[in-house]
């Protein structure tokens, strides 16, 4: 198990650093007024999924290719316009549409040096009845580290999670766990569920409830209870205005990063850096297409003494996610599904068959191919107003 000491929040940075803010909103981006004007091979596909994760069934993703290879922009529906567009923006650095210099992407030398590389994954276990916990970790085969879902309603889920996590622990004692609140807890839930989970030797605790204060005054809590509880960062950095934040004020001492919605490889390398804690790439339930370019950024993480400590020589990361999914945008035995607890460093290009077979009705197309476009724009403009 990785160690789990913890140490006092620090309330300050060495140096400073400029807020990153969303990438590709601030500055307009030199783009045609239309997207039709250069990506011409628009697909919005339906992932049905094996169980229900995230509170949905199915996954939309819209996919598109360009001079660097395919590229996936995945906005959860819910999500309004100025938040979209980092996905977008993320999507057109992997495809290479971006204007200018190609941020984020490795020369074809490069990319020839990584194969074939592989990075390690963890499972996911969502929320489900005990009696799944086995059957839905089965789907990935041998891996080291699972994460698990809690508070999907809340406190009140407590009792149907302690229920789950003893069911995982009794079949696997050894493995590592991580648990996401997904910041579904108040704070003072936060600290009760945390003297409740701690007696699962924990990983780390990803984002139990929302803010970067919140977060701030959790781990004090912590720290002053001597609970072996290491917090980690998801919304508090993609979401944030400044993710720099969760490292200013001690809120976490892992950083969860995600390609998408922080606007592409080289942003998430940027809020790395600056940050300068132990991070960890996850999925944002993408296909094949987007975990690639997760999988990209997760071979790039810098090794500390300190991640090494709390994670691990080869940190797992979140990237096996495909497994949640009935079907994949590519065969079944290709893409990105965990083989052996690790997914391969690699591009990947669709089949042309489920492109057809996986595609939404005319509606739904013109649906996101509106939403596309309103991002596209938003981007045109550095975020200001038409």
């Amino acid at each position: 198990m990785a160690d789990s000491s913890l140490s006092a929040p620090s309330q300050s940075l060495s140096g400073s650093h400029t807020p990153a803010g969303p990438p590709g909103t601030k500055e307009p981006l030199d783009l045609p007024e239309h997207f039709e004007d250069v990506i011409e091979d628009l697909h919005v596909l339906r992932l049905p999924m094996v169980t229900r994760f995230r509170g949905i069934t199915e996954r939309e993703v819209a996919l598109f290719s360009g001079p660097a290879g395919w590229a996936e922009f995945s906005p959860f529906t819910e999500y309004g316009t100025e938040e979209a567009s980092r996905w977008l923006h993320a999507a057109l650095e992997c495809a290479g549409l971006l204007p200018g210099d190609r941020a984020g992407q490795p020369s074809a030398s490069a990319a020839a040096d990584a194969e074939p590389r592989t990075v390690a994954v963890n499972a996911t276990l969502p929320a489900c009845p005990p009696d799944e916990v086995e059957p839905v970790l089965a789907r990935y085969g041998h891996v080291g580290t699972v994460k698990a879902k809690v508070a999907e309603h809340g406190l009140d889920s407590l009792d149907e999670d302690i229920e789950r996590l003893r069911e995982f622990r009794r079949l696997f004692p050894r493995t590592d766990l991580r648990l996401d609140a997904n910041a579904g807890y108040s704070l003072d839930d936060g600290l009760r569920v945390c003297e409740r989970f701690a007696d699962f030797d924990l990983q780390y605790f990803e984002q139990p409830v929302p803010g970067v204060e919140d977060m701030a005054r959790l781990r004090e809590e912590l720290v002053g209870r001597d609970l072996p509880i290491v917090l980690a960062a998801d919304e508090s950095i993609r979401k944030a205005e400044d993710p720099l934040r969760v490292a200013a004020l001690g809120a976490a001492e892992v950083i969860i990063v995600k390609v998408q919605p922080l606007g592409g490889i080289a942003a998430a390398r940027a809020v790395i850096d600056a940050c300068g804690l132990p991070a960890v790439v996850s999925s944002a339930l993408e296909s094949s297409v987007g975990l690639a370019a997760g999988a990209r950024l997760a071979a790039q993480l810098p090794r500390t003494v300190r991640s090494r400590a709390l994670l691990g020589e080869n940190p797992a990361c979140g990237l096996g996610t495909v497994r949640l999914f009935a079907t994949d945008v590519v065969a079944d035995t290709a893409g990105m599904r965990p083989v052996d607890g690790a997914v391969p460093v690699t591009r990947i290009v669709p089949d042309p068959d489920r492109l057809q077979s996986l595609a939404v009705d005319p509606g739904r197309y013109d649906w996101w191919a509106q939403r596309l476009q309103q991002c596209w724009s938003r981007l045109r403009s550095g975020g200001r107003a038409d």
